[in-house]
């Protein structure tokens, strides 16, 4: 036998010689569970591009008549695009309000030791173990008796039940991380606790602030249950909208596929904006 009539991946590594070519198991694996995880979202945004005819009488992967409609149903509708701008003003309200409150207590546990301290901390966390259902009949109530139902700030500081808990564990994190000297050479050199807070602390603790910020907005933002209780008409979210789309012709599948389409789109707007901040946090914080 000549060397012409040699197979080529014998000449190249013996008899024992592997195939040049194999395939990288974790890669497969990885490919189908992002194929996994993206199919709904896929489908979602495909749902939105049809008519209701087509999504109840064909199975398609493509529409094979694409419409912007439902698209233009939720932008020119009060009904619906109210929906996104109460969301947007409460969440933002409760974000502000989440980290204001937990950016000194968590300063004040992570710098300072005192009688019960750890008993107070534990008690923060148990509130976030809760169920939402537990709280809707108190908040219900109260509100309606001070006036606050069907607003905004109502359930801003009611999911703050929930996020400062969250943002005050993830801050305190941060926090021990800074060394005390920091605070003494400050004090020394005139900074006042205001003045050293926001112009040295802060800056130090930015990532923890962004994925505590981040975690407050997406709890807020599709939290059901309290949001729903507590509004009716001029605060209502848009994932409570949502879930009136039956009417007298049956769901009107198109638009609540719209719908859920710019339901995410604030969501991942936070996750690029904080991204480095969120990976400095899984990475350095208590998340």
């Amino acid at each position: 036998m000549t060397d012409a009539t040699i197979p080529e991946n014998l000449t190249a590594g013996g008899a024992n010689a592997r195939p040049r070519f194999r395939v990288n198991s974790r890669a497969v694996v990885m490919t189908l569970y992002l194929l996994f995880l993206l199919l709904p979202l896929y489908w979602l945004l495909n749902m939105s591009l049809k008519t209701n005819t087509e999504i109840l009488n064909d199975f398609t992967l493509f529409p094979k008549d694409l419409t912007f409609a439902n698209y233009a149903t939720i932008l020119t509708d009060p009904a619906w695009y109210m929906g996104y701008v109460n969301s947007l003003i409460y969440v933002v309200m409760n974000t502000v309000i989440s980290l204001t409150v937990a950016l000194p207590a968590a300063y004040a546990f992570s710098r300072y030791s005192f009688m019960g301290d750890k008993h107070l901390f534990f008690w923060l966390l148990t509130n976030r173990m809760a169920p939402p259902a537990v709280f809707a009949l108190p908040f219900f109530q109260l509100y309606s008796s001070v006036g606050l139902f069907d607003t905004h700030i109502a359930v801003a500081l009611a999911h703050c039940l929930f996020n400062v808990p969250l943002a005050v564990w993830i801050l305190e994190g941060f926090m021990r991380g800074v060394p005390k000297e920091i605070d003494e050479t400050a004090y020394i050199d005139g900074y006042g606790f205001g003045r050293f807070f926001v112009k040295i602390f802060m800056p130090l603790i930015a990532s923890g602030i962004g994925v505590a910020a981040f975690f407050c907005f997406m709890f807020s933002w599709v939290e059901l249950l309290l949001s729903r209780t507590l509004t009716t008409v001029d605060a209502k979210p848009i994932a409570a909208i949502m879930t009136r789309t039956q009417g007298a012709s049956g769901v009107d599948w198109g638009v609540l596929a719209a719908a859920g389409v710019l339901t995410i789109v604030p969501g991942a707007l936070v996750i690029y904006f904080v991204r480095n901040y969120i990976a400095k946090g899984f990475a350095l914080g208590r998340v």
